[in-house]
């Protein structure tokens, strides 16, 4: 069965793939406005690492059931809502030695930051397509996703010092790296839910559309990206512009794009060379679930 199959066994997702391999991930807690809760971290987070070797699946879009993209985290759990373990003192040396051992793995670490991990380390193209309500973690997790689109009725908010509590699921490294620093601070700062259009101004979001036309956008979008296109040469480029962003010289690019050049030269780039010349569609066979390695020192990765 495929990663992502619609029998997937989801309690609070749904999911559905069309013929190019576009996958429709759609958050499915409508009558609670798809607030997150620890059940949906976890199938968030199984979805886009079986999404990663899972070749069916060539990109995924993701949205919201009904009026809400996702509403934040669901506050209404008994106990700490957020699922950590509050009998815990944790140190930063204690975390970074154990963070994927227990206690640490569920009583520590940010479920939030599980889920963008995972998406992060997904080699296939990830847009957003937010269609109401993105709220705190709802927000956050859009930040990890490779674009994000907004509805006209889409509302955003990084509203977490409202809360007392800080941006999670790796935001403070997302954010700042789409909109700048100081927009990304001013929006933490002030809290304040945004309207599409502010979003828009703050470079946040892609585009907005009219409520109905956003699903069919952002899957079209998607397609686009995919079709008559190198899974690997898709993947090996997501690899190159996020580490790139905080590559200490341009020469840790130069070394890691060497590679990822070679590799693509000798697998698709000689097919895409030759539709080029025979002018024809090319017929890529590489898989992104086997990827050439081109980073010395990979980030360890998610789980």
């Amino acid at each position: 069965m495929s990663a992502a199959a619609p029998d997937g066994g989801y309690q609070t997702l749904s999911v559905s793939v069309d013929g190019d391999g576009v996958a429709l991930l759609t958050l499915d807690r409508p009558e609670q406005l798809n607030s997150f809760t620890v059940t949906m971290a976890a199938e968030l987070e199984r979805f886009f690492l079986a999404a990663a070797g899972d070749d069916t699946v060539r990109a995924v879009v993701v949205t919201g059931a009904g009026r809400a993209f996702c509403a934040g985290m669901d506050l209404s759990a008994p106990g700490n809502v957020f699922g950590l373990d509050e009998s815990l003192d944790p140190t930063p040396a204690e975390l970074a030695a154990n963070f994927d051992q227990p206690p640490y793995a569920d009583g520590v670490r940010d479920t939030g930051g599980k889920v963008t991990l995972a998406i992060h380390a997904c080699p296939k193209p990830v847009i957003a397509a937010i269609n109401g309500p993105a709220v705190g973690i709802g927000a956050t997790m859009t930040c990890a996703m490779d674009l994000r689109l907004a509805s006209t009725k889409a509302r955003i908010g990084f509203v977490f010092g409202r809360l007392g509590i800080v941006p999670e699921a790796c935001s403070t490294w997302f954010l700042p790296r789409i909109v700048g620093v100081q927009q990304a601070l001013e929006w933490i700062y002030s809290a304040d839910v945004l309207d599409a259009e502010q979003a828009l101004a703050g470079r946040l979001v892609r585009s907005v559309h009219e409520p109905d036309d956003l699903v069919p956008a952002a899957l079209e979008l998607a397609r686009s990206f995919v079709v008559g296109r190198s899974p690997v040469a898709l993947a090996l480029a997501k690899q190159l512009v996020y580490a790139g962003t905080a590559a200490p010289h341009p020469l840790t690019t130069h070394l890691a794009d060497s590679l990822a050049m070679f590799h693509t030269s000798v697998g698709d780039g000689k097919e895409g060379v030759a539709a080029f010349r025979e002018k024809r569609a090319p017929e890529f066979t590489s898989r992104a679930s086997e990827l050439p390695r081109i980073f010395a020192d990979p980030p360890v990765p998610p789980g």
